[in-house]
């Protein structure tokens, strides 16, 4: 019976030598606990050498590396959400190849303010007093929250006590923040009176939430954001907005449903007003908190604004992304230009995805969704391709597995691939991945 070998001479294989130290000696550990924890006879030394080679090759890819999104959902949490614009990607780039005036006065040299890089363009783009951003939208409601109405009570509708992805829910969120919450209305329908009861029962401010991830239908209601507004400032008390997407575009004009942007909800009267700038601003991560100069005062000087303050990278790119918006050219942000593309643009590559595959395929009509939670339930019409395979949830962790990394869906059986998410160069890579996939799996 063969023994096994140690891990030092194993990870010494010629194999081997094109590795890292680490994980040669990573591999061959796995490799060799593997085999041990199987039982049976030791192997030969050609199957342990080609099991450690194959570990070690999964060891060195990074965890982060490129995809192709062909799921059906252009803001895919998983993948990332947004895809950055060509000029706002080289903006990333340039900030982390090089150091970059982040935080430098170019007037007197001193140390300047990292925020002077998009206040301007959210306040022009909003509407709003001024601007502030952080490391994402959930960060710019607990620092509001907790900078401006520590202390105080805070009206929250119950139709709007939203959990978002991770477990995380609003009331918590409230709480935590150091307010009073007073829950208001009922979860299908909240009236002006259930915002003054609160109010005169107290309550300084009224919170109002995005249902992003979910929609509610029947016999609902709730006032407008203009008409809360009103009421609010009427007892004098604040309004404050997580309008959550932080569109700054008309979506009816890409098929969709209309999404309040951070513009109208400056219009509608709130006093502060949130949003996200990877969803559908289509930027980068980033929380966007827009409204009154006075309180914005309160929110960039709080403790925790250093916390939550956005990275240069970011920024560089959120910036690059404000920019289009602010030239017209929101055509050019993958997000919009993807929702753009013809039916029958749409229709080719799936085609062409169809036709490189080297087992059954077919070609059918679906619908494209925003994700992000953004328009549950909405989308905007695709045509796709179908795989057929001996077993489609192999043949999907193939394409996961693959480099790139090629991203469907699996619905009835078949592997689908909806091309409207992607760019040109991402179709001619998953063309090439279909055409060398393992005839096995066919």
């Amino acid at each position: 019976m063969n023994r096994l070998p140690s891990v030092d001479r194993l990870s010494r294989s010629p194999e081997l030598e094109k590795f890292s130290p680490r994980t040669r000696v990573a591999a061959a550990r796995a490799a060799i606990d593997e085999f041990r924890s199987a039982g049976g006879p030791a192997p030969g030394p050609e199957d342990l050498v080609r099991l450690a080679l194959e570990l070690a090759e999964g060891l060195a890819n990074p965890l982060v590396r490129p995809a192709v999104n062909l799921s059906g959902v252009v803001l895919h949490t998983g993948l990332g959400r947004a895809r950055l614009a060509p000029e706002a990607a080289a903006q990333v780039a340039m900030a982390a190849a090089r150091s970059v005036t982040v935080e430098i006065d170019p007037e007197t040299g001193g140390r300047g303010d990292r925020q002077e890089a998009v206040r301007g363009l959210l306040v022009e783009l909003t509407g709003a007093e001024d601007a502030i951003v952080v490391n994402n939208c959930a960060a710019a409601v607990h620092l509001v929250l907790r900078s401006l109405t520590a202390q105080r009570g805070v009206a929250l509708s119950r139709g709007q006590m939203v959990e978002i992805g991770g477990s995380f829910r609003m009331p918590d969120i409230v709480r935590d923040s150091g307010c009073a919450l007073v829950e208001v209305g009922c979860t299908n329908r909240t009236s002006l009176d259930d915002y003054r009861e609160a109010l005169e029962s107290g309550c300084s401010v009224v919170l109002r939430c995005h249902r992003s991830n979910f929609t509610m239908t029947g016999f609902v209601g709730e006032p407008s954001a203009k008409e809360t507004a009103e009421l609010a400032h009427s007892y004098g008390a604040l309004t404050i907005d997580d309008l959550g997407s932080g569109c700054l575009v008309d979506t009816t004009r890409y098929g969709l449903p209309k999404e309040r942007t951070l513009h109208e909800a400056v219009s509608d009267g709130a006093d502060v007003v949130m949003g996200s700038g990877d969803k559908l601003l289509g930027g980068p991560q980033a929380g966007l908190i827009v409204g009154r100069r006075d309180l914005l005062r309160q929110v960039r000087t709080h403790p925790l604004a250093r916390a939550f303050r956005i990275d240069k990278l970011c920024l560089a790119g959120l910036e690059a992304t404000l920019r289009m918006y602010a030239e017209g050219r929101e055509s050019d942000v993958p997000l919009w230009r993807s929702l753009a593309r013809s039916l029958a643009a749409v229709k080719r590559d799936a085609r062409r995805l169809a036709d490189a595959f080297p087992g059954r395929a077919v070609v059918g009509q679906g619908t494209t969704e925003l994700g992000g939670g953004s328009f549950p339930g909405a989308g905007v019409p695709t045509w796709r391709a179908g795989l057929e395979s001996r077993s489609a949830v192999s043949l999907l962790a193939a394409l996961r597995n693959s480099r790139p990394a090629v991203i469907g869906r699996i619905e009835k059986d078949l592997v689908w691939l909806d091309p409207r998410p992607a760019e040109a160069e991402d179709i001619q890579e998953a063309v090439a991945v279909l055409r060398r996939l393992d005839p096995e799996l066919l």
